[in-house]
This record gives C-alpha cells, structure tokens and sequence, in this order.
C-alpha cells in the first residue's frame, strides 16, 4: 500500500483522517524541539483572524500563538515538508487539485486557551484546499483538554469528533467544508498547522512546486 492510501481514502470517504503512524517518533521529536527553540527566541507572534491587518488579534476567540515556518528557515529542511510535498503531488495526480503551494506554522496554546469554531479559508477566497495538523505534544492525557473538535458540513452544530492532541498524530480534512474548533487546554499545547494550497508561493511557503 502506497504510504499516503490510508489518509487519502479516508479523506475520499469522509473528507478527514487521523493517522498515528505516518510521521516517525523522531521527526515529531525534532520538530517539539524546534519549536521550543523558536519559542525561546521570541519568534511567536498571536494568531490573527482573517486576512485584514488592521484588526487586532482576538485571543479570546483565537487563544494560539505562532511561528510561521519560513522557506529560506533551518526548519524548513525537516524531512516533514518533504513529505508533505510528496502527499500533495499523490494528490493532484489522483484528484486533479491544483495543489501548487503549502504553507506551515507552529502553533503554542497556552494553559485556558483554544480557538472558536471556524473553517479554514478567508472570506472571498479557496486557495487552502487541505488542512494539516501535526501534534507534537508530549505525555498528553485526554484530561488535559485541548481537543480537535470537527463538526457536520452541513449541520455545524452537529459534533462529528473529538481528536485528542497526542504527540505525533496527523489530521488531515478538507479545508472548505470542515468546521472545528480547539478546545481550551488544561496545560501547553504544541502543534504544527498548515494548509496545501492552490495558488502560488505564499507566506510561509515550504519547498513550492516540489
């Protein structure tokens, strides 16, 4: 079985899927401590809502702080974005996506914290066609909080799961038609968040066009 099956036939039965097994013990490792060392340096900012600068961040609505993973960045050479690039060629030659870019950031939640109910596109615009989540906690129990909740297309208030962060499990769904929200967490959680795209190089790019 091809290494990419299992997450796309689930996203082509349910337009989600939860992996723990596709991303090494090492690679969720090294990305933790890349994170922590970013953390350190100061180079998380708040998390914005939508695309328009002039309004200010919301943490009560969004509660995350990030680091965007930058193309020309030490991190950007993690064997991960190769790997990503690898599920969104599979992609576009099973679905004819148009996946040209993606986009990644690490996201820290402080203790309290989590993020409203919401899709991952802006208003007026598609190019995030696929939505990734790469947890990288450690010793993480479901009494800690901080769960990925996904919700009916078609009916948002209609819970559809509730994905607990452990360390070095994959959630990949369709960014258009899959609302979720993070619950507040009980203590800090670490992830790595980004999005296969449609358009071309953006902000937070990692190898585009590979």
């Amino acid at each position: 079985m091809d290494e990419y099956d299992e997450i796309i036939q689930a996203l082509d039965r349910r337009g989600w899927a939860i992996s723990d097994t596709a991303v090494p013990l090492s690679w969720h490792i090294t990305l933790l401590l890349q994170s922590w060392t970013l953390w350190q340096a100061g180079r998380f900012s708040q998390g914005e809502i939508g695309r328009d600068a002039s309004i200010a961040p919301q943490p009560e609505i969004r509660g995350d702080s990030i680091c965007w993973v930058e193309p020309d960045s030490p991190q950007a050479a993690h064997p991960f974005f190769k790997w990503m690039a690898g599920l969104r060629q599979v992609l576009n030659e099973r679905y004819q996506m148009g996946l040209r870019s993606q986009e990644f950031h690490f996201a820290r939640y402080g203790e309290g914290k989590g993020y409203r109910k919401h899709v991952d596109q802006h208003r007026g615009t598609d190019y995030r066609k696929i939505s990734i989540v790469l947890y990288l906690n450690l010793r993480w129990n479901p009494v800690d909080g901080g769960e990925l909740c996904l919700y009916e297309p078609f009916d948002p208030d209609v819970e559809l799961r509730r994905i607990v962060p452990l360390g070095a499990r994959l959630v990949v769904f369709v960014s258009g038609r899959t609302p979720h929200a993070v619950l507040p967490c009980r203590k800090t959680r670490w992830s790595l968040a980004g999005w296969l795209r449609t358009d071309g190089r953006t902000r937070g790019d990692v190898i585009a066009g590979r």
